[in-house]
């Protein structure tokens, strides 16, 4: 009975919540059980609230007018017009036509903020806050509560919550661990090949910029001719670079130069996902010519990305990259990892941006 009742209970909820919502839906599309809202300033924040109310009609909003202290009185945004000035706000609340109530102020504006919400309050209309900060805050900000104080956080970064960090590393010395047992042998031979066909070291270091912006020498298969530090060319690899030695070549296009990264991951330099580490060197002209690019580094740098599964490897836009890198931190979970090492396999390891 107990069984019954509870799926008997699931299915029926479930199709009387649907078929309200495909109800209202069908009534405010056709204008009916709608809300009536009066924006308070004209704003950026104003506009984008206009253009999903209008691409949304769904949600049952009908937008009366704004008030501003800026714009000229009839001045419209896709249909919205100014209605008056912010002095007007008592007068039209007392016509008690209202539904809602959003402060859409430009953030110059915020010192009139408190007597309008006042107002607001006294009217007993419903008021909601929309913050002017899209310009400042580029991104999709997040807010918490400490005891009664509400802290607006400019980024959500998952990976800074402790449990989830301890979980990432864990993950990462599990996964490194086995990598290097199972690719041993190909690591092996790829060794004997390089000592036999170039002279030097086997193992090439270089200096990369990893978590807070603190430098560590990640290891690769050396792929290139030794070369003096101070005859060392500061640029990428190109195509047909007359650096890269034979064996070098195909270890490239294979990815199986990357391998020693797996001792960076055992020595917590790196993850086995996450933004891949560049020069000191490159990091400082980045930072100065692409928005957002030092936000990689609030989390440990990959030896394979989000990036560098989507075809962002090699001589390819930094921009691009970029966005992938601040999509993977913001929205970080254990499951998205494991697609990304899962789409490596057929995507990550060869790449025709690898030379």
């Amino acid at each position: 009975m107990v069984f019954y009742f509870f799926a008997a209970n699931v299915i029926l909820e479930t199709a009387e919540r649907n078929l309200i919502r495909m109800a209202l839906h069908s009534m405010r599309t056709k204008g009916y059980n709608q809300k009536h809202i009066l924006l308070i300033g004209y704003s950026r924040a104003a506009e984008g609230f206009i253009e999903r109310v209008r691409m949304n009609p769904e949600w049952g909003y009908q937008i009366k007018g704004i008030l501003d202290n800026k714009k000229e009185w009839g001045y419209e945004f896709k249909g919205i017009h100014v209605i008056g000035k912010v002095s007007d706000l008592d007068e039209i609340l007392a016509l008690n036509s209202l539904d809602e109530i959003a402060i859409t102020l430009s953030i110059s504006e915020y010192a009139d903020l408190e007597r309008i919400v006042a107002s607001c309050e006294k009217s007993g209309v419903h008021t909601k806050f929309i913050p002017d900060y899209n310009n400042m805050i580029p991104t999709r900000p997040y807010i918490e509560d400490l005891q009664g104080l509400p802290v607006v956080n400019i980024r959500r970064v998952p990976l800074t919550d402790p449990v989830n960090a301890m979980l990432k590393r864990a993950v990462d010395i599990f996964g490194a661990a086995f990598a290097l047992l199972v690719f041993s042998p190909i690591m092996l031979l790829t060794a004997i090949l390089i000592k036999l066909t170039a002279p030097g070291p086997l193992i090439y270091k270089q200096e990369r910029v990893g978590l807070h912006n603190r430098s560590f020498h990640m290891f690769k298969f050396r792929s290139m001719v030794v070369q003096a530090p101070s005859e060392e060319k500061m640029k990428w690899t190109t195509k047909h670079d007359s650096r890269v030695t034979p064996v070098g070549r195909f270890i490239r296009k294979t990815s199986i130069d990357e391998m020693p990264q797996f001792l960076n991951v055992l020595r917590g330099d790196m993850s086995l996902v996450g933004p891949r580490p560049e020069r000191p060197l490159f990091v400082e002209k980045f930072k100065e010519e692409i928005p957002r690019y030092m936000i990689k580094h609030q989390v440990r740098p990959g030896i394979t990305g989000w990036a560098q599964v989507n075809g962002l490897r090699g001589d390819t836009s930094i921009t691009k990259r970029i966005e992938h890198d601040l999509y993977y931190i913001e929205n970080w979970t254990l499951g998205f990892d494991i697609k990304i090492l899962f789409l490596t396999m057929f995507k990550g390891f060869i790449n025709k941006n690898a030379y």
